[in-house]
């Protein structure tokens, strides 16, 4: 789908030079002299490298178009994590490079969101927050507002975060997956 170079967005999938890149930064620039024109930062989804390219604000750009599928994560080995769609229980493995430190909040039967270019997996989106366990956490020193109240904890899944001092080993929290931090106390 063409898009004008003025409606790219941050996070937006673009086909360009033959090959798929993501848009990690984009800035519209209007000198004084001669034309406006959109100046984008992009990576590059297969090669990880990244690009800086400059388009005229009348160019058209190729916006990538994916197919995005509900499914169920099933277990892990050591190196692919397992999902089912629930429709028609097809089963597919992605690699756990794809999905990174995320992958230790899934658990079994948690609903992901996998985006597909060309029949391949490019990403996974986890529900924006999940329930884990708190497995260890420091002693809250008494009087210790000059810093963040915040303490270090680690979840039962291996995960570090940093919690407020109230909670305790043994209790269940809401976790954001898209930056690792607390929410709420269950």
């Amino acid at each position: 789908m063409k898009i004008n170079a003025g409606e790219i967005r941050v996070g937006m999938l673009l086909e360009h030079k033959n090959d798929l890149w993501q848009v990690l930064k984009t800035q519209h620039v209007k000198p004084g002299k001669g034309g406006a024109f959109a100046q984008v930062e992009m990576k590059s989804v297969n090669k990880n490298t990244k690009l800086n390219e400059r388009f005229r604000s009348s160019e058209t750009v190729e916006k990538a178009s994916l197919d995005e599928t509900k499914y169920n994560f099933l277990y892990e080995d050591e190196n692919n994590y397992f999902f089912m769609e629930p429709k028609s229980f097809e089963q597919i493995e992605i690699k756990k490079d794809l999905v990174g430190e995320r992958g230790k909040l899934l658990t079994e039967n948690l609903e992901v969101t996998i985006s597909f270019y060309n029949e391949s997996a490019i990403s996974i989106d986890l529900p924006n927050q999940v329930t884990c366990k708190i497995e260890s956490t420091d002693a809250a020193l008494k009087g210790q507002t000059v810093s963040s109240s915040y303490k270090p904890a680690v979840l039962s899944n291996g995960l570090n975060i940093q919690v407020p001092p109230f909670i305790e080993a043994g209790d269940e929290v809401v976790i954001d997956t898209r930056n690792l931090e607390y929410i709420k106390k269950i």
